[in-house]
């Protein structure tokens, strides 16, 4: 697709829209953004826009019609039911995401290797990284972690990108077509967004819907909603699951990972040497194994990754022991039911902080759990009246709400006695009080790392 001259609308000037903007600016388009934020809020955004030469509409939107506008570019973040994108479809003015831009843009001698599920997206990316790296492949990672996809396309020659893939951004795809794809898992999420499950794992099903017979899509056999999606899928099915001994695929047999394809069997590593704690890691263990081998990487190198990778950043985070206490930060649980996967993961008595913003997920089975797995609860954001009310009609009442972070972990290290796990699992969003998981994740181990033992303790 040709962008020169192109006049293009950027709408959402947070990360991927400024890596939009640069990279259609290095295509001689005529840039335009904008962003709901006002030109204070943006501050130095706003000056590097202005350098660029793009015009920038801060505080409101720009009417949108084929007389002024090419093409617009959503953000992920920006949902598609606000006026941009309603005049556009209105006046025929076509509108993509970033995700889909990359993909326009990329060379062809660059593969893409693409991730989404509800959850496991960022430990199966970066596990699948580290592993073809280790193979002596040139693979970096990007998408919905780290480094906007289209910042890595013009960074890139050759090789591969292994793609975090939200549904924010597949929902925006209409080309996208990786040669790899794969579902991890799809459970209730982001309904405030997509208003309902069939919107949701609809935008979850365009991760593959422009692949073909020569394709290949690794799928969890054990999630009902992928298995019915498979029946759609253009290109080749490669499941996995974590429960039975499959004809072919990555499963679990005498407690050693094996991935069978094309009469090829090859045991790969017995499931005690993996590094990665929890059951639920099994099966992000058992994509990232599919995907690697259907790529040809070596047995050994993916044997030897599995034994030393430990994890990702904010998903079960072991940052520190305090007076026999461990601190975990798993700040990346934005659902209830990654926060169950985080709760799943401890045999001792835990101390939970949760609450934040819910992104419109039921909190029932969140609080089965918290009965059954939890010592103390505390709780705050603006969803802990909702999982309030959850946990006590499950029939727990050990509940501590506070005001405000700091708080909730000093209040936390007072519960917690020798031997507990303090585990942050929030089981929602981090925008009522942060501006990512990131940075809550990040106060935390601030905040524990800076905890001093008690004196003969």
């Amino acid at each position: 697709m040709e962008f020169k001259g192109k006049k293009i609308l950027v709408v959402g000037i947070a990360r991927s829209g400024i890596a939009a903007v640069k990279s259609l600016t290095r295509r001689e388009a005529v840039l335009f953004a904008c962003d709901r934020k006002t030109s204070d809020e943006l501050g130095d955004i706003l000056l590097e826009m202005e350098a660029l030469g793009v015009k920038v509409y801060t505080g409101s939107y720009p009417r949108v019609s084929q007389d002024r506008f090419d093409l617009l570019v959503a953000s992920p973040g920006v949902p598609l039911d606000i006026d941009p994108f309603i005049q556009a479809r209105n006046t025929g003015v076509p509108v993509m995401g970033e995700l889909e831009l990359a993909y326009l843009l990329k060379p062809d001698t660059v593969d893409l290797y693409a991730i989404s599920g509800t959850n496991g997206k960022t430990t199966t990316v970066s596990l699948l990284q580290a592993i073809l790296a280790a193979d002596g492949r040139i693979a970096l990672a990007g998408g919905n972690i780290g480094v906007p996809l289209t910042t890595l396309v013009d960074s890139m020659e050759a090789g591969v990108i292994v793609v975090e893939a939200s549904s924010f951004q597949l929902e925006t795809t209409c080309h996208f077509r990786p040669n790899i794809s794969a579902l991890l898992n799809i459970t209730p999420d982001h309904l405030d967004r997509h208003k309902s499950m069939e919107r949701y794992i609809k935008a979850k099903s365009r991760i593959f819907s422009c692949q073909n017979i020569d394709d290949y899509a690794v799928l969890n056999y054990e999630d009902l909603h992928i298995r019915e999606m498979a029946q759609e899928c253009p290109a080749r099915v490669i499941y996995f699951s974590s429960q039975r001994v499959l004809p072919e695929g990555a499963f679990i047999k005498d407690n050693l990972i094996y991935f069978v394809m094309d009469d090829k069997v090859l045991p790969i590593c017995s499931v005690d040497e993996v590094s990665l704690r929890g059951q639920h890691n099994l099966e992000n263990i058992l994509g990232a194994v599919a995907v690697a081998a259907i790529a040809g990487a070596k047995v050994e190198t993916i044997r030897d990754i599995l034994k030393t990778f430990t994890g990702v950043r904010h998903r079960i985070e072991e940052v520190v022991a305090v007076d026999g206490v461990l601190y975990v930060n798993d700040s990346k649980a934005t659902n209830p039911e990654s926060a169950i996967k985080a709760l799943e993961s401890f045999n001792e008595p835990i101390i939970l902080i949760a609450g934040g913003r819910s992104k419109g997920s039921s909190f029932e089975e969140f609080a089965r759990f918290i009965k059954e797995k939890v010592k103390e609860l505390v709780l705050l954001g603006e969803a802990r009246e909702e999982i309030r009310k959850a946990v006590m009609d499950a029939g727990f009442q050990n509940i501590h709400e506070v005001n405000d972070f700091n708080t909730a972990v000093a209040t936390a290290r007072e519960l917690a006695a020798d031997g507990d796990v303090v585990l942050l699992s929030p089981a929602c969003a981090s925008w009522d009080m942060f501006k990512s998981y990131e940075q809550r994740g990040d106060l935390f181990c601030e905040l524990v790392r800076a905890m001093q033992p008690v004196q003969g303790g």
